[in-house]
């Protein structure tokens, strides 16, 4: 068997997929699948964190636009999100895989606070790490808060998970002659305003040459295909 070309990753999961076709809130069938999918790639030694979007319950932009204030909108955002990454543990442990949630928003009940020299140890002795509650502060993307984790806790690469195969050129549900692409610069990125994730997040990838893979996390076996090596998605990097 093909060795890992990664020891380190950061997963970026949006709350939409956990609420499989219905619509909203969380299907545990999805969730059961999605914690095989990762409990596979635990199994090869790899040192797994996971941030959670909360889409499936609360969308703070959606909200903002009916009214809410933007900073209001956004912490309820971000308390969506620690209900997604409680019922992602839940999933996980019930593979038998150990894991910790952390949360920027302090609930001590029910999610550690996050500290990075703790979260670095939660890694090390093999947990999965769960990051919810967003980077703390309104006004920043759980896409942001995944490339400020993957900064801190020296990943070697950002797993974007989606609907699709990679980034296209347009919507290919929209356009058939939308085409995939398989490489892309940061720069690229930005310039052509491509839906990959936000400005701030990819300037910060940018910087700190941190690439982002983009695939379907549907397509069973495409986490352990890029781990161990294979050409799955679209690559951001310089």
């Amino acid at each position: 068997m093909r060795k890992p070309v990664f020891k380190r990753i950061v997963l970026k999961l949006s709350g939409e997929a956990l609420q499989g076709k219905i619509g909203h809130g969380i299907d545990y069938g999805v969730t059961a699948a999605i914690a095989k999918r990762i409990k596979e790639i635990h199994g090869l030694g790899i040192k797994v964190a996971i941030v959670i979007g909360g889409g499936n319950i609360f969308r703070g932009a959606a909200a903002e636009n009916r009214g809410i204030d933007r900073s209001t909108a956004d912490y309820m955002g971000m308390l969506a999100t620690v209900i997604n990454g409680m019922a992602l543990q839940d999933a996980l442990e019930n593979e038998g895989v150990f894991t910790r949630v952390m949360s920027a928003i302090e609930m001590k009940e029910v999610a550690e606070p996050y500290i990075r020299r703790r979260a670095m140890r939660h890694l090390e002795k093999g947990r999965v790490v769960i990051f919810v509650g967003g980077t703390g502060n309104p006004y920043f993307t759980t896409d942001t808060t995944a490339a400020l984790r993957a900064v801190e806790l020296d990943a070697e690469v950002i797993l974007k998970a989606t609907k699709v195969d990679g980034v296209y050129s347009a919507d290919p549900k929209k356009n058939r002659t939308a085409r995939r692409f398989k490489n892309l610069k940061y720069i690229d990125v930005i310039r052509k305003n491509l839906k990959v994730m936000d400005a701030t997040a990819i300037s910060l990838c940018m910087d700190n040459k941190l690439p982002i893979i983009v695939f379907n996390l549907f397509v069973k076996g495409n986490i352990k295909k890029i781990i161990l090596g294979e050409k799955i998605g679209t690559i951001v990097k310089e």
